[in-house]
């Protein structure tokens, strides 16, 4: 009931005042925002970030046309809490969803947690301000009825509740895996060479339905996804020389160039934002019997770690006639931040009742030349594990184990100088002990206010839980 108050009073404010009255968005026409979100996509596997062998012409356009930030950060090298951060802006800590009931790193199906409805979303904010919204693609925030997409400010949703390789083969509790349309199963198991080319229909028909008023439109892909051999459709099937892992990306490029496309057919690219990226990186490690393999080139690390390789993801923005073609901006930036940045340019009002650990990046993306990251410091967590801390150039890693992939697993600090060695080989802790006990204070402040371990944060907010969860099936 409270946040339906906060959310009324939010409309009733943005009815009686105008977009002018929001500082820097006083010149800015509210734009469409589209938000493409590859699953499990590693940095080097698109053209344009460095990748020799998949063809993907529609996403190298779209940073020829845009600008690519080369520095951006999920919130989390695993899948349900990277997404909990985009959706709230916070870190997932803060929100509870760092593990599942049962300490997992994600949640799994039939989960009795959630995201919580409580919390106020990207799509909620965007509501408010008359926006239309969707959902169509990969969820991953709670499968039960009051946590799925239609609950958390989405209008529409067209997909799977949760990951693409959560079923019954894999594991006997689990149902098998439902395609939604809203709250309603209508298929299952979901066909998932078909699931693509049935999002970008679903994602053209919600763009034609509101071509004449704002919207935002979610599309978080299943591709390439966290199957040991991703399942494409057939027109993709085989043509690329790495694999099915090559297949599914350029699938994604080809779902890419559709909306695109769409958005040029109905004059829509200077009314539109369109940002393409990942939730984290290509998960390589271990994983010998995939069919091809996704590349975190040139960070080293696989996807689920906290090393470069598995938070540092591709990104490019496209706002055509707003933000300047062609540019690249390496001034570091989180997942975190789109909440505020898609808050500044719709005119919504960002909630005050809690506290947001994202911020504005708009005057990166209008490319000025002066605009630094508006981050001090930058976390990186595994579950609920502070595992390093970011300052500037520094990067200390505060402890090591099987996550974060290094062979000297028995070390307790390592200290990297970023800005000279991106593949984080180079430990110089001993040279620099001012820097490490800076941040280790960090890492101790932070702890109190987010966790640490199973020591529980003084400042979080909790999840979403249901009594009894039921698994979801044909109706």
């Amino acid at each position: 009931m409270f946040k339906k108050i906060i959310q009324l009073n939010s409309c009733i404010l943005l009815f009686c005042c105008c977009v002018s009255c929001n500082n820097n968005s006083a010149k800015i026409e509210t734009p469409n925002i589209i938000f493409i979100y590859a699953d499990n996509l590693g940095y080097g596997d698109i053209g344009c970030f460095g990748s020799q062998i998949h063809k993907t012409p529609h996403i190298d356009k779209m940073a020829k046309e845009g600008m690519r930030l080369t520095s951006l950060y999920s919130s989390s090298p695993v899948c349900t809490p990277s997404r909990a951060s985009l959706m709230t802006g916070c870190y997932a800590q803060r929100v509870d969803m760092h593990w599942d009931d049962r300490n997992g790193a994600v949640l799994r199906p039939v989960s009795p947690k959630g995201m919580n409805p409580e919390e106020i979303t990207i799509a909620e904010i965007l509501r408010d301000r008359g926006y239309a919204t969707a959902c169509i693609g990969k969820w991953h925030l709670g499968d039960q009825p009051q946590f799925l997409p239609v609950n958390q400010g989405f209008d529409y949703f067209f997909g799977i509740p949760y990951s693409e390789d959560m079923i019954p083969s894999i594991s006997s509790e689990w149902p098998e895996l439902p395609l939604l349309k809203n709250d309603k199963v209508i298929e299952a198991p979901a066909d998932l060479t078909t699931t693509t080319s049935r999002y970008v229909r679903e994602a053209i028909r919600f763009i034609s339905e509101n071509k004449n008023k704002p919207f935002f439109l979610y599309f978080p892909e299943n591709l390439p996804g966290s199957r040991m051999v991703p399942v494409v459709d057939e027109r993709f099937c085989g043509k690329s020389v790495n694999g099915a892992w090559g297949d599914a990306v350029e699938e994604i490029d080809w779902s890419v160039g559709e909306i695109m496309k769409t958005l040029e057919e109905y004059g829509l690219e200077e009314k539109t934002i369109i940002v393409f990226t990942s939730d984290n990186g290509a998960p390589q490690g271990g994983r010998e019997t995939r069919s091809g393999m996704g590349s975190n080139e040139p960070f080293s690390g696989p996807g689920y770690t906290t090393t470069e390789g598995g938070m540092r993801v591709p990104c490019i923005v496209k706002w055509k006639g707003k933000i300047p073609a062609g540019q690249s901006n390496n001034e570091w930036c989180t997942m975190m931040d789109w909440f505020p940045t898609f808050a500044e340019v719709s005119g919504a009002k960002i909630p005050e009742d809690r506290i947001i650990d994202g911020k504005n990046i708009w005057p990166l993306l209008l490319g000025n030349k002066e605009a630094k990251t508006p981050h001090k410091i930058f976390y990186y967590y595994y579950t609920g594990d502070l595992q390093a801390v970011r300052e500037g150039k520094w990067k200390l890693y505060l402890s090591a184990g099987k996550e974060r992939d290094e062979p000297d697993a028995n070390s307790k600090l390592k200290l990297i100088d970023l800005s000279r060695d991106i593949k984080e080989l180079n430990n110089v802790s001993e040279q620099f002990p001012e820097v490490v006990k800076r941040l280790e204070l960090h890492a101790k402040q932070i702890s109190g206010e987010l966790g640490n371990g199973t020591k529980k944060g003084e400042k979080i907010r909790p999840a979403g839980y249901v009594e009894n969860p039921k698994g979801l099936i044909m109706k």
